[in-house]
């Protein structure tokens, strides 16, 4: 077995007395095989051989582990070398009677390489802008049959040899929204197959991309300008043009208070509501922010909103309930920043509150005091308003258009005596006849001749009572039979009638032409008769 490690000059010595010395010039030295390549690490046979006629002395000059398979002929040996690590040409040498000759073989040594990585890519990249992916290779021989593929999922990007240990390949592309959720990877290809050998791949660990559209237009946000203490409003932020809309993400706050929200998707676009609550701690000028955040990017909009406290007025009677004719004094309390109105009515000065005075009639009786303050709050206006109800005790009265005094009703109708007495506390009312018969007030009777009369209506309370008189009239109305024959009565009057007054008229016309038949004779003159005399 041969010796590892270098070998001493021998066959440059040898060499240096073949060229010196006479031999046969047609001894010629050679080597099989003449190329060969095999995986780095890898053994190979490496025949040496002489055509010299005489017993030669035969080598193999390298560097590399050598060992000499026996048995070996007369003019050839066997080597053996292994664990070939790089690139190495032996070199077989003979003495043939002194004369040295030499030919070399080559060995080509290949490996994949031992690292293939894709960069690591941007956590987020913006659609529209250059994407740079890099495949950094370490190792791989040889080289110019060692080519790197950039991939998008498996659509070839690029293609490129590989230059420099350790070497760096790169490729630009535009980054679309198609782009969103693609894996990226690197492969290389050592194609041997022109030496019979295979095509040996390496692929990296493939990197997902995410892509991201975020609109330059902050987002809209609504919410109110003011917000009372212990009242709740709403608050909506929106943006349009968002890819992928599902991962953008929403941050609402009003000052330190972060506000809890839902956000309701579209196709691109979404929009965040959120209930906002006004606290004591909040009074003044707070900062709304909304924010929306996708990929590495936010916009946002900022908005003030005045937390503010205003109670509402507190109205004042000094007696709830009074008696007709009793002074009231009506009061009305509020902030002393607010404008207050009484019943509509302006207080004489700016102060914390208004008074009204009057003397409680029976028209007053559930009157509403109403009052009303204004506070102007960041520009805008604020109404608060109470409104408390007067109650006046007073005497029942009896008024005639709420309790006629005089009813006139036909015997055997249905009627409804109506009867109304006014006061308050409600008085009790009741109408007798003769002190003891009631009139049924309020009710349906028949009406009969004994229900005419006259009542003495009482109204009574605990402010007093008050009396009235109503009579009641019955007409008799007759019954069928008698009104048919009234009816031939009067038909036969007023036949007799009729002839008689024609009677009359013809005995007059007939009296007046016998008159002025009369009066004509009475102006024609007396003719004599002539009697002709015989002859």
């Amino acid at each position: 077995m041969a010796p590892s490690g270098p070998r001493p000059a021998l066959p440059a010595l040898l060499i240096l007395l073949a060229a010196l010395l006479p031999g046969p010039s047609h001894a010629q030295t050679s080597v099989s095989p003449q190329g060969i390549i095999l995986p780095r690490g890898g053994s190979v046979l490496v025949n040496c051989s002489s055509s010299c006629d005489q017993r030669p002395f035969l080598g193999l000059e390298t560097p590399l582990t050598k060992r000499e398979v026996l048995p070996g002929g007369n003019n050839w040996k066997m080597f053996e070398l292994s664990n070939v690590q790089e690139n190495s040409q032996p070199i077989c040498f003979s003495n043939c009677g002194g004369r040295q000759s030499t030919a070399k073989t080559f060995l080509t040594v290949y490996w994949t390489p031992e690292r293939v990585e894709l960069a690591p890519l941007p956590a987020w990249q913006p659609v529209g802008e250059n994407l740079t992916l890099r495949c950094q290779v370490e190792g791989g021989a040889p080289r110019a049959n060692l080519t790197v593929v950039l991939l998008r999922g498996e659509e070839e990007l690029s293609r490129q040899p590989v230059v420099g240990e350790p070497a760096e390949v790169t490729v630009t592309v535009l980054a679309g929204r198609d782009d969103h959720g693609a894996n990226f990877s690197c492969r290389t290809e050592l194609d041997l197959r022109s030496q019979g050998l295979e095509l040996f791949e390496n692929t990296s660990a493939p990197h997902q991309l995410q892509t991201f559209v975020l609109p330059a237009t902050p987002p809209q946000l609504l919410s109110p300008r003011i917000l009372e203490v212990d009242t709740q409003g709403t608050v909506v932020c929106s943006l349009d043009g968002l890819f992928p809309v599902s991962e953008a993400q929403v941050h609402l706050a009003l000052g330190d208070q972060k506000l809890n929200h839902t956000i309701t998707y579209g196709i691109d676009s979404l929009s965040a509501k959120a209930s906002v609550k006004g606290t004591a701690e909040d009074e003044g000028t707070q900062r709304l922010l909304c924010a929306v955040i996708l990929g590495n990017q936010s916009q946002e909009m900022r908005k003030t909103v005045t937390v503010y406290s205003f109670p509402a007025p507190r109205v004042i009677l000094m007696e709830p309930v009074v008696s007709e004719g009793t002074e009231v004094i009506v009061k009305c309390e509020s902030d002393p920043r607010a404008m207050v109105m009484l019943n509509g009515v302006p207080a004489q000065t700016l102060g914390p509150g208004a008074q009204l005075r009057l003397k409680a009639r029976p028209e007053d009786d559930g009157r509403n005091f109403s009052c009303s303050t204004t506070l102007e709050v960041a520009g805008q206006v604020v109404h608060k308003n109470q409104t408390l109800e007067l109650r006046v005790l007073y005497g029942p009265k009896l008024d005639e258009k709420d309790c006629p005094r005089n009813w006139t009703w036909p015997e055997n109708s249905q009627q409804t005596p109506i009867c109304q007495a006014w006061g308050n506390p409600s008085p009790q009312l009741e109408c007798l006849k003769d002190g003891t018969l009631p009139l049924p007030i309020g009710k349906s009777v028949t009406v009969t001749r004994d229900l005419a009369g006259t009542y003495l209506c009482r109204a009574t309370s605990t402010q007093g009572e008050v009396t009235s008189e109503v009579i009641v009239n019955v007409v008799t109305v007759p019954s069928p039979r008698h009104e048919m024959v009234i009816m031939a009565i009067v038909l036969t009057a007023a036949i007799l009638g009729t002839a008689g007054v024609a009677m009359y008229l013809y005995n007059r016309q007939r009296k007046i032409r016998k008159y002025r038949l009369q009066q004509a004779q009475n102006r024609t003159p007396m003719k004599p008769i002539t009697q002709a005399t015989p002859p």
